[in-house]
Formats: structure tokens, C-alpha cells, sequence
């Protein structure tokens, strides 16, 4: 009799909604805060938020991000402060993606992408350099080769979240917290964690 019980689970099986996603013509949507690749943003001017302070390599814990920073050119400055991000690396070989060098950025500088899908041919093109990592002047992330950006995966990346709510506080929701970027402007503020209709 246990025959026909397996074979009843598979007969019954066959005739019910398929599951599979045809993965990678097919992509569910991400959530609204998922992290993945790094981008370093600008000013809506063109200039670059980066200062250089070297915060997001000091909280990372895997290590992953080289940042030297320079003092500006008097003639032709980079960022609107003293320095700027002379050198600026992450190895996607050791990030983990865990979003504290966006949190610990002063100047809302690196943001995640939702774009987390690589396919690197060699080792050397895991470690992403300044070049690879600014916007470009149309404010939206360079694309690399070997990454499957789908619609969407440069929109509300992980910053819009943290800039919009600072510490959590509920004091700060529905109010614009974030500066303006080069191809984006100024973002909408989060809701917030407040009930509809409370009178808090």
C-alpha cells in the first residue's frame, strides 16, 4: 500500500500550480531595502560627496573597503570639503553586505544598490575601484559587464531608508531628511512606524 500513497503524492502533485521560476528570465521583485552593490554618489552640481574620512573602512567588518583620502585642489576641487576620496576600493570577495558603511557615512556619500548578482571572470574584477563606483553624469550607477541590472536596482537604494530616519526617532517621519543628488533630487521621507489613523 505505501507504493500507491508515494505515487498518489506525485500524481497530485502534477496538477498543481507550478513554482519554479524561470530564473534568470524571471526575477522576483527585491524588497525595498535589500542591500547589494556599492555606489558612490554627487552633489546635484557634480560634485562628489565622498570627504575621504575613511569611517566606512574603519566600521567595516570584513574589511572589504580602501579608502585615501587627498586634500582638494585649491584650483579644481572634487568635494565640497578640505579632502576627497583620492582612492576609493571594495572587494566584492569579502563585503557581506551588511550596510554599516552607509550607516557610519557622514555625508551620504555610499549607498547599496539592489543589485547583488555578479559573475566576475577573474578575481581582479571583484575589487570595484572609485571609477567603477561614482555615478555617472546622468546620476545612475555605472554598469560593469558581468552584472544583471534589472529595472528598479538603482531606486530607493539602502541610504533612503537610514537618511529619512535618523536613530529610528518618530519625530523625524514624513519630514525630508535627505540632500540632493545628482540624477535623483531630493527623495520622498519614509512613512514611518506609527499606526494609520493613531493620534500620536
Amino acid at each position: 500500500m505505501g507504493y500507491f500513497k508515494g505515487f498518489g503524492v506525485t500524481f497530485k502533485t502534477m496538477f498543481e500550480d507550478e513554482v519554479t521560476t524561470q530564473y534568470p528570465e524571471e526575477k522576483k521583485a527585491k524588497p525595498e531595502r535589500a542591500h547589494g552593490r556599492h555606489v558612490l554618489n554627487r552633489y546635484e552640481d557634480g560634485m562628489e560627496k565622498c570627504i575621504g574620512c575613511e569611517l566606512c573602512a574603519g566600521v567595516c567588518p570584513a574589511k572589504c573597503i580602501y579608502v585615501r583620502g587627498a586634500d582638494n585642489p585649491v584650483d579644481a576641487p572634487v568635494s565640497p570639503g578640505e579632502r576627497y576620496g583620492f582612492v576609493y576600493e571594495i572587494n566584492y570577495l569579502r563585503c557581506i553586505h551588511c550596510d554599516l558603511c552607509v550607516e557610519a557615512c557622514p555625508t551620504e556619500a555610499i549607498t547599496e544598490s539592489k543589485l547583488f548578482e555578479f559573475s566576475f571572470f577573474n578575481r581582479q574584477d571583484a575589487i570595484y575601484t572609485k571609477n567603477e563606483l561614482v555615478v555617472g553624469d546622468d546620476g545612475k550607477p555605472k554598469q560593469m559587464p558581468w552584472e544583471d541590472w534589472r529595472e528598479g536596482d538603482d531606486l530607493a537604494t539602502s541610504a533612503w531608508v537610514r537618511a529619512t530616519s535618523p536613530s529610528g526617532s518618530a519625530q523625524y517621519e514624513g519630514k525630508v531628511q535627505w540632500s540632493g543628488e545628482l540624477g535623483y533630487g531630493v527623495r520622498p521621507p519614509e512613512k514611518g512606524q506609527s499606526e494609520e489613523g493613531s493620534s500620536s
